[in-house]
């Protein structure tokens, strides 16, 4: 019987003070951080190592942060244990490290188009007082009236009964008091209205960076798009929809879906790990999931790899 392991990419937030030193033990990989630092633009060898959280939850920070550890977990698996996976997905930002394990683009491409997304995304949120919150429960038409109701944006389908929304903190303010029926609002630590139109002002910035990509190739594996949760077969199209989903929601519930409906049969999360395994266990019920916070959780995704082999 053919297996699926999904490959999955965290999205922003993900990211804690000091997580990356235990990665950068591996044999070149902090000559391979100080690369992704010049092509992203950020010193990643410190703000993966001693930058405080505050100093890392800035966007332009973060999301190159977040796909830099993503790729370094992602290679240190070998090339025949990446070739047993049976797709690939990320989360937001996720999904540009998602295209590097694909072979969409390049590692260092990946990484110029980051830190372009990041700086863009950053000086879009600094237009307006803006900011995200996790609605938790509830019946999702319920939850949606409410968020509309709040004048904000549903940003997020987490699946799972997650939903996040975004818009002025007035509204997210609203939108707390008022909280749907049975369901909580929880206060994200993000400086954006994310995947909403206030980040209509990053598309031009994004597009010219991507424009700037010389080599893009189709996706080497399975690539499940955030807009809609299906396959992607093209590399042209992934990185439409990577300009796309600034200002858009993201479907990660969709994309869950999918995976099911595909046979998905295990679940790796790459670094910095965490959020999309818990997700996982609420929206894909028995599957087994694999979180890789350090590089001593390499052991049980092999593991796992190893029991879903053909």
């Amino acid at each position: 019987m053919y297996r699926v392991i999904v490959a999955a990419f965290p999205g922003q937030g993900s990211q804690t003070p000091g997580f990356l030193i235990p990665w950068l033990e591996a044999a070149g990989a902090r000559e391979r951080l100080e690369r992704y630092s010049e092509a992203s633009g950020v010193d990643l060898v410190a703000a993966g190592t001693e930058w405080d959280a505050d100093q890392i939850r800035d966007t332009s920070v973060a999301q190159p942060l977040i796909v830099a550890a993503s790729i370094l977990a992602w290679q240190q698996l070998s090339d025949a244990e990446r070739a047993g996976f049976g797709g690939v997905a990320g989360h937001s930002v996720g999904e540009i490290a998602a295209l590097v394990a694909a072979n969409v683009i390049s590692d260092i491409d990946g990484m110029r188009l980051v830190g372009a997304r990041g700086r863009a995304m950053a000086e879009a949120a600094a237009l307006a007082d803006t900011g995200m919150s996790a609605v938790v429960g509830g019946k999702e038409p319920e939850v949606l009236e409410a968020i509309s109701a709040a004048g904000v944006s549903p940003a997020n389908f987490n699946g799972g009964g997650q939903i996040v929304a975004a818009g002025s903190h007035d509204g997210l303010a609203a939108l707390a008091e008022n909280a749907p029926r049975g369901a909580r609002v929880i206060a994200l630590q993000v400086a954006g209205a994310f995947h909403t139109s206030y980040m209509s002002s990053a598309s031009d910035a994004l597009q010219a960076a991507v424009d700037d990509i010389c080599l893009v190739q189709d996706p080497a594996l399975p690539l499940w798009t955030n807009s809609d949760g299906t396959v992607v077969a093209s590399g042209a199209r992934a990185l439409e929809l990577i300009v796309h989903q600034v200002q858009n929601p993201v479907r990660w519930d969709l994309c869950m879906a999918s995976f099911a409906d595909a046979g998905i049969t295990g679940l790796v999360e790459f670094a910095p790990a965490g959020a999309l395994t818990g997700l996982a266990k609420r929206g894909l019920r028995g599957t087994p999931a694999v979180a890789l916070k350090t590089p001593d959780d390499l052991v049980a995704a092999r593991d796992l790899l190893a029991e879903n082999a053909n």
